[in-house]
């Protein structure tokens, strides 16, 4: 018998439908947990050490090569490295000076062959800019340029295979020295190898994109080409590059404060959340998209799944544990200017207000949520509905009824005919991606739990393992439920008869202050502009990290990224619609500025 340590729970909760408790009257930086820039309040969970631990947490993906990173150049010569990402918004990490990463990127290897990866805190940390004074907020949605980051890495790659002298340099720096021939033969095609697969995705599924814009990324079409494209092909070298498609879907970096409390989860609610087992799902997927090395093979030996999902899989189940930890511990950032007590009184009252009124609390309010195994406390509810925005993600997922939905189908590759027995069917030669992902995943982590049995928290949970199959597919028993659990962490097949709608998730606001632009697909600026009827929405904005505490989101002018992001609401499928939420459209200007005195303070 094993035993399964989850996760810590959260401070208590005020549940029903009731706000929380409006923050004290002089809101403070809390400038004692970092030495350079001024830190939100985030909670008395939150100090430090946590910090430190989510910025550098490595959770096993495997970008490139910390040698060949450091080595490549900038068009203009500058090392690629040489000013720590910053110029794609990648943040200084204070709590580790001396690195030459920015927050959220890692490195895993033994010493002297490194690599980077990713992990949740550089798409998961943001940091604005008011009146010349910076605030870091951990755990926000990040102002980041990721499709820049990944067109320029290519490009910087390119140069060093397709010039010699630029090759040579690379070479002398990476092997520190004069190389000689064997070696610089070895090291070409090393980087050959790695070429190949990141172009394909790169060249087909970026490039062919509309630019993601700071803040915004594709995450789910870069999921599933990832894994479909590159991942399970039989071929040598695995690529399937039939299957890969442009990623135009993108969406905004979601908050992580509650994140892990939702009883529903990812921008569509599809996928159910809120205990450790559901959380290790969700992150898992996430490691894929970003660099894992994972080559799942067909092993006659797995008595069960009869697949390989874990032995050339390079997700850390441990890191991704403490991650979930770590996310757990942070809190909503507190508002950090004045404000007016009796006007955000008045917006409480509005909040509170039904939803026909132009009130809140029905879709964001606090309410006690599902009822997970290996969570003791209640999670939240977290609704789902369909209410008029933006519906281009579920060209990906698809929408059972809708013709024009179909989801994204590809080539199984060698998992044709892998199952999950009572989680995920058969997969067929042609089928979803979706599927293919949730097979993948949940193989790799029912192959992985006597590891994952060993995570250590602070709550004992008895784990009894089913000694009627092999070691190799332990099934285990938690509180008297099966994994079958994991079933809910990817969606399950609707019925074809009646067209589905486009929803996604209504969460809790805490904090909402700080996540702009707002909707999933991030195409309203500020609230004042999401409490104007759609029509009236700004049509374009510029996107970066100056903030306007008047209106709360982004700034009209902005002093980084020359971007603009162009909107609008005629085209529902577009990915840039700002349609829909038409709620609170309706009250009076002076109701809207009581409510959004309350949301600050949130």
């Amino acid at each position: 018998m094993k035993r399964l340590l989850i996760i810590a729970a959260l401070t208590a909760v005020q549940l029903g439908c009731t706000p929380p408790p409006a923050p004290p009257e002089t809101p403070r930086a809390n400038t004692s947990q970092s030495s350079m820039k001024p830190a939100v309040d985030q909670g008395p969970n939150w100090t430090r050490m946590e910090r430190a631990a989510f910025y550098s947490q490595d959770q096993g993906s495997k970008m490139i090569p910390l040698r060949w990173m450091a080595a490549l150049k900038q068009p203009n010569g500058d090392g690629f490295l040489a000013d720590g990402l910053a110029r794609y918004g990648y943040l200084k990490n204070n709590e580790n000076p001396n690195s030459v990463l920015p927050v959220g990127f890692t490195t895993n290897g033994p010493q002297g062959a490194e690599w980077v990866g990713m992990t949740c805190s550089a798409c998961h940390t943001r940091q604005i800019q008011v009146q010349g004074t910076t605030y870091r907020i951990d755990g926000g949605p990040a102002i980041a340029d990721f499709h820049g980051l990944l067109i320029d890495l290519d490009q910087a790659v390119s140069q060093v295979l397709t010039d010699g002298t630029a090759f040579s340099a690379f070479a002398r720096q990476v092997l520190e020295g004069e190389p000689n021939a064997g070696q610089l033969a070895q090291l070409q095609q090393q980087v050959n190898d790695w070429y190949l697969p990141y172009h394909t995705i790169v060249s087909l599924a970026v490039a062919k994109a509309p630019a993601w814009g700071p803040s915004r990324l594709d995450a789910v079409g870069m999921i599933f080409n990832r894994l479909t494209g590159l991942d399970i092909g039989t071929t040598p070298n695995r690529i399937i590059d039939r299957n890969i498609k442009p990623a135009d879907a993108p969406v905004r970096y979601p908050f992580l404060w509650n994140a892990a409390r939702q009883d529903k989860t990812q921008w569509p609610g599809f996928a159910d959340n809120g205990d450790a087992l559901l959380g290790l799902a969700r992150n898992t997927g996430e490691v894929i998209g970003v660099f894992a090395q994972f080559h799942p093979f067909k092993d006659p030996s797995r008595h069960v799944l009869k697949v390989d999902y874990s032995g050339e899989n390079s997700a850390d189940t441990d890191g991704l544990m403490k991650l979930e930890e770590l996310v757990r511990r942070i809190g909503p950032p507190r508002w950090q200017w004045a404000y007016d007590e009796t006007l955000r009184a008045k917006g409480e009252t509005i909040f509170n207000w039904p939803t026909q009124q132009g009130g809140c609390v029905e879709c964001h309010g606090i309410r006690t949520g599902q009822k997970r195994v290996l969570q003791p406390e209640p999670t939240w509810a977290t609704p789902v509905m369909d209410v008029g925005t933006d519906n281009r993600q579920y060209k990906l997922i698809g929408v059972a009824g809708r013709a024009a939905f179909p989801g994204w189908i590809v080539d199984t590759g060698v998992l044709a005919g892998a199952e999950i027995p009572l989680i995920s069917p058969k997969l067929k030669q042609y089928d979803s991606a979706l599927n293919v992902l949730k097979t993948a995943v949940v193989g790799g982590l029912l192959q992985r739990l006597p590891t994952i049995l060993e995570f250590r928290s602070d709550r004992d949970v008895v784990v009894t393992q089913d000694t009627a199959t092999d070691d190799k597919d332990t099934q285990v028993t938690v509180r008297g439920a099966k994994p079958a659990e994991l079933a809910g962490a990817f969606p399950k097949a609707a019925p074809k008869a009646a067209p589905q709608p486009f929803v996604y998730e209504s969460r809790v606001l805490q904090g909402i202050w700080a996540a702009a632009p707002y909707l999933h697909n991030g195409s309203v600026p500020t609230l004042a502009d999401l409490l104007k009827a759609d029509k009236d929405r700004p049509l374009s904005f510029k996107v970066g990290p100056d903030y306007d505490p008047v209106n709360v989101g982004l700034a009209v002018e902005q002093t980084r990224f020359n971007y603009t992001l162009v909107t609008g609401c005629m085209d529902r499928t577009s990915g840039n619609s700002n349609c829909g939420h038409n709620f609170g459209t309706k009250l009076t200007p002076d109701q809207k500025a009581a409510l959004l005195e309350y949301l600050k303070l949130l």
